[in-house]
């Protein structure tokens, strides 16, 4: 990845209602491998963390953030002056928000692939222990990642194109509530676009589907979906979305296109770009057991549903029978 333009200032903020202060840096940091590092781990862990997707609220006057960045990608602002008056933005939202506490701001400007990004990150120490060169116990600061809570990811690439998705920026969810959030949302000026809990649900309702009406054998289907599962959680793990053409290809490579076909037929409405929700994902394995001629399987997500178990009585009781199932049984009895 890259490093094309990179800084660091900090806003000296506490939660009781005083002013803070902005202490900006004069120029770019330089691309070491400790800049590299710092990155990767902010990456690792941005990655891991529950996201909503969005792109740019157009009221540019309530929300200029957008408009500074154009005009930096644009040869009009050099970084250094962009990413001070971006800080000096955020500061003051920060006043406005009693729970805000300050912290270093880090922009970092980076390649991955063919596209760019901006990653904007409030980053917070931890304090701990270290064994020095002459073998003394010593106290040591270092950036915890742990805590990454305020942090956004923009697509450069993606919102620059004549035709950009309405996902290009991705925000991490405030895990102390919404309110903690709002600031460094409407810093960015992040208007959700779309719902990744919700795609990720839809499209594994559609293989799901899918894998009903093609009537696949049972180790088929457990062999599809865990092709998926690991595609889904592949992409959730670098930060990319899930295209569907390429996981169409990959759960049926005879027939590369039958998925993705079944889809746009089906008018799911599901975006050509996904991206995954861990959580929603974790959620979703098949239950399959065979046993005295008898074998069942059915997506977990199902159970509670579609599916019932009767712990007490071990009953399982189906709600919505196959139609394929459906119809042989209807068969024999004639």
């Amino acid at each position: 990845m890259p490093i094309l333009h990179s800084i660091v200032h900090l806003i000296d903020k506490q939660p009781d209602g005083q002013p803070a202060t902005l202490h900006g840096r004069d120029s770019e940091l330089a691309v070491t491998p400790a800049l590299e590092d710092l990155l990767e781990s902010l990456n690792d862990s941005y990655n891991g963390k529950p996201k909503s997707w969005g792109f740019f609220n157009a009221d540019a006057e309530t929300y200029p953030f957008s408009v500074w960045l154009a005009h930096y990608l644009d040869g009009e602002k050099d970084f250094v002056a962009f990413s001070r008056q971006a800080a000096e933005h955020l500061k003051t939202l920060m006043e406005g928000n009693n729970l805000s506490v300050g912290g270093h701001v880090l922009f970092v400007h980076y390649r991955h692939g063919e596209s760019d990004y901006l990653a904007i990150a409030l980053l917070h120490h931890s304090e701990g222990v270290s064994v020095t060169e002459s073998l003394d116990v010593a106290p040591a600061r270092q950036l915890d990642m742990g805590q990454l809570h305020l942090a956004a990811r923009i697509d450069l690439s993606d919102w620059r194109r004549e035709d950009p998705s309405r996902q290009y920026i991705s925000f991490i969810k405030g895990k102390g509530g919404k309110r903690i959030a709002d600031y460094f949302r409407d810093f960015i000026g992040h208007e959700e676009g779309i719902d990744a809990s919700g795609e990720t649900r839809t499209l594994l309702k559609a293989f799901s589907d899918y894998v009903e009406s093609e009537d696949f054998a049972e180790e088929q289907a457990r062999e599809k979906t865990e092709t998926l599962i690991d595609y889904a959680s592949n992409q959730a793990r670098s930060g990319q979305p899930i295209t569907l053409d390429e996981l169409s290809e990959l759960v049926d490579e005879s027939q590369p296109k039958a998925f993705y076909d079944y889809i746009r037929n089906k008018d799911y409405g599901l975006s050509s770009e996904i991206p995954p929700d861990k959580r929603t994902l974790h959620q979703f394995r098949r239950f399959a057991g065979r046993a005295g001629g008898l074998s069942v399987s059915f997506d977990t997500h199902l159970l509670g549903s579609q599916v019932e178990y009767d712990e007490e009585n071990d009953k399982l009781t189906i709600h919505k029978v196959p139609p394929a199932l459906r119809d042989q049984i209807k068969r024999r009895k004639e």
